[in-house]
């Protein structure tokens, strides 16, 4: 049964006590109390701004990539050209990504999580807004190369500092939290592109410039997690390697944890990259203006998002109910009934904006992933291990995506996405032999 908090009287600290800077919050779940401190409040905050930022910085480009890359090429939407081109971006976008979350997973674990955080949302917020002034489409991908590193290792830092500054009987709720803010960020690229849609795209971009703001209160604000400092004395001179990540009992966790990844996160980035071109190029609004249909796939990823929200707490319930593993195979079955579902016959965009608000919902998974992968390795391979699995499957998904823009007729990508809904079966199938971590009934702390 699902255990709702009460907020009591803050606790008055002892007299051999030094008292704290500001008066933490106790919650209490049943007979169970739990002090929250004003530093696990403030990572908190810290990790849940980093990945709405996150959400804005990273669909800013997929909600406007057709019209902005036929802009630069000088040619009309309706080129086959700009759809090779706009997955070859997209595909630069999702190598960035792994990259990144590999190279500031290692930041997190030798510099620590809070100096690693402002490092990567400075990265996304700067080569987000450098790419208003892309002329060519070389250096828009250059651009989203370079912004994808910062998104890519946020996500590996703000999951393992939550992960070790908050209860962790809490996990799948915070998991469906930190999530939300990812949803947040992306319902704000949407807005920003539908208030913009009269201006030429390139203007999205300068929105992304906001996060660089962030970074000036959490290096004043976030102190780093007792845990990390604790581990980094405990190891001494012998810091664990990124070879260590497949060694002994590590390396098990490791494999299966980059195959379910790699086969979820393709899915769910050829959908969302995909489904949008394929929303442009329906024969039901091809007399539409561009700005019409710019407004048209706004809308479908404010459906796709909000509803996700819903998916997010969905699969936290599920992970207390059934455990972490057994509830990611779960909405991964999802995902695959309600891909396959929307494009197993030709529909149009209202039938369309019917259905795929359900895959949203079951994207509710990758929340489970924020708090399920970093306790599955040690503390000082944390980011680590979490970043390079979780983010080396978006090498795959980028090739995926680059793969299914090819494969796709001119103007019609419903066979591709039919295929795109097949990637889930064997994620479903891998996600079962991982290990399991306690969950928040369980765990004692």
């Amino acid at each position: 049964m699902n255990e709702v908090p009460t907020v009591a009287a803050p606790a008055a600290p002892m007299a051999d006590e030094e008292a704290p800077a500001a008066p933490p919050v106790i919650v209490e779940y049943r007979s169970r109390r739990v002090v929250l401190t004003a530093a696990q409040w403030k990572s908190g905050i810290a990790a849940w701004l980093g990945w709405l930022f996150d959400g804005l910085d990273m669909h800013l480009y997929t909600l406007v990539a057709t019209p902005f890359v036929a802009q630069l090429l000088h040619t009309s939407t309706k080129d086959p050209v700009v759809g090779h081109k706009t997955a070859w971006i997209q595909g630069a976008f999702l190598v960035g990504w792994a990259l990144g979350g590999g190279f500031f997973g290692r930041i997190g674990d030798v510099l620590g999580r809070a100096r690693a955080l402002s490092l990567t949302i400075l990265t996304y917020a700067l080569f987000t807004g450098l790419s208003f002034g892309a002329q060519t489409w070389w250096q828009l991908l250059l651009c989203r190369f370079l912004a994808a590193l910062g998104i890519g290792g946020e996500w590996a830092v703000g999951s393992a500092l939550l992960a070790e500054t908050w209860p962790r009987r809490w996990r799948p709720w915070i998991a469906a939290v930190l999530q939300t803010g990812v949803n947040v960020g992306v319902l704000l690229a949407c807005l920003a592109v539908y208030l913009l849609s009269e201006f030429p795209e390139r203007y999205v971009f300068l929105i992304g410039i906001v996060p660089a703001l962030l970074v000036f209160w959490i290096r004043k604000s976030v102190p780093e997690p007792a845990e990390w400092h604790a581990a980094r004395v405990s190891a001494g001179a012998r810091v664990p390697h990124v070879a260590d990540l497949f060694r002994g009992s590590v390396r098990r966790t490791t494999v299966l944890t980059i195959i379910v990844c790699a086969c979820s996160l393709t899915g769910w980035w050829a959908f969302m990259f995909w489904h949008v071109q394929h929303l442009r190029s329906l024969p039901d609004v091809a007399s539409w203006s561009d700005g019409a249909r710019t407004r048209l796939v706004s809308s479908a990823f404010f459906l796709v998002i909000g509803v996700s929200i819903l998916g997010n707490f969905f699969a936290a319930w599920m992970a207390r109910l059934i455990g972490f593993r057994r509830a990611i195979a779960v909405m991964c079955l999802g995902f695959f009934f309600t891909v396959f579902g929307t494009y197993a016959v030709p529909r149009g965009h209202e039938s369309i904006l019917r259905w795929i608000p359900w895959v949203g919902f079951f994207s509710g998974v990758f929340g489970l992933f924020t708090m399920y992968l970093p306790p599955l390795f040690p503390t000082l391979l944390r980011t680590t291990g979490a970043g390079f699995s979780y983010n080396i499957g978006r090498i795959v998904a980028a090739a995926g995506t680059v793969f299914f823009g090819l494969f796709a007729k001119v103007g019609d990508y419903r066979a591709a996405l039919l295929s795109v809904s097949f990637i889930f079966i064997p994620a479903m199938l891998v996600a079962l032999l991982l290990p399991e971590v306690p969950s928040d009934a369980e765990a004692p702390g």
